[in-house]
């Protein structure tokens, strides 16, 4: 299935006809005169700053896992959907994202600078308002659920991190709004876990992103429960590994970042040609991930139709 459809790829969902063009890294949106936002999912990977690929099926694996976690939580918190047009498109209300990103963890894990582990290794205990024991070993589950917020960086820059009380002092959000963010994450995270485990699987730690309707009511947004927006193991091999101090098994997304990284320096040097194979690899773990986290069967688009002019043709009636 990944070889027939390897020509298949959404590297650009520019559509003329559209207005308020914004094109993101992965995402193109459109911004409509009626408070309505359209928003494509093309097959590009970033990493580094910059595009480095494009994987077939990416785009609509992200769109269709966020649309199954969508309505699975949509007792929980109401979220900016509107209607989907076609399987890699989302068209939701435009909101007012609020300033601060939210990151549920229940794991010591994670890579980056702001990682709770990075932090931990350090020699810190207390990070992000809340205090760890002593003792904690790499990738072991927390006493509880934390929340990790960081500010949200509009402007390139980085995120930093925050504590409550840095974020009701800065006055970026108030009291009730903070109150009501924590519990939404809390309880979209206890969802997401009790349904991720009946698969086999372990909602290690996951982002949110808010924003405010026009009525002032805080609305979830972006995406939700991906692949790309949270970590995920697998269930089983977690134990052994955790045990002897390894990486618990999941869904190895980086091929084509430790790729490239391995072979230049990829915040300077031009991007070498990336292997088909890599890009087939890659592809293969978005499908994977898509159907243990849904428990459905990925339907590849028709093969005798480009995806753009399936998108436009479902996006007609907006033009």
């Amino acid at each position: 299935m990944l070889r027939a459809h390897a020509h298949q790829v959404l590297n650009d969902a520019t559509i003329p006809e559209l207005p308020g063009a914004y094109h993101g890294k992965v995402r193109d949106n459109y911004d409509l005169p009626d408070g309505r936002r359209i928003i494509i999912a093309t097959d590009r990977i970033s990493a580094f700053d910059r595009i480095l690929a494009a994987i077939p099926f990416k785009g609509q694996v992200l769109t269709q896992t966020a649309r199954f976690w969508f309505e699975a939580t949509a007792d929980i918190c109401p979220n900016h959907v509107l209607d989907y047009p076609d399987p890699n498109v989302v068209v939701g209300r435009r909101l007012d994202i609020l300033p601060v990103e939210i990151v549920v963890r229940d794991y010591l894990a994670g890579t980056t600078g702001t990682s709770i582990l990075t932090l931990y290794k350090t020699g810190a205990r207390q990070m992000y308002g809340v205090t760890l024991p002593d003792g904690l070993k790499p990738n072991q589950r927390l006493p509880e659920p934390i929340i990790t917020p960081t500010t949200k960086a509009f402007d390139g820059g980085h995120d930093e991190p925050l504590s409550p009380e840095e974020i009701l002092d800065k006055g970026l959000l108030t009291a009730e709004q903070w109150e009501t963010l924590s519990r939404y994450a809390f309880a979209l995270f206890a969802r997401g876990q009790a349904m991720a485990a009946e698969r086999g699987l372990i909602l290690v730690d996951t982002k949110y992103e808010f924003g405010l309707d026009p009525e002032g009511r805080i609305v979830l947004a972006d995406e939700i429960h991906t692949p790309d927006s949270s970590r995920y193991w697998f269930a089983e091999g977690y134990e052994a590994a955790f045990e002897a101090g390894g990486r618990p098994p999941s869904f190895d997304k980086d091929f084509v970042r430790s790729w490239v990284a391995d072979r230049c320096d990829p915040y300077k040097d031009p991007i070498p040609e990336i292997p088909a194979e890599l890009i087939l690899e890659t592809a293969a773990v978005y499908v994977r991930a898509f159907e243990m986290i849904t428990a459905k069967a990925f339907e590849p688009p028709a093969p005798d139709e480009p995806i753009l002019q399936r998108i436009r043709r479902n996006l007609a009636a907006y033009f």
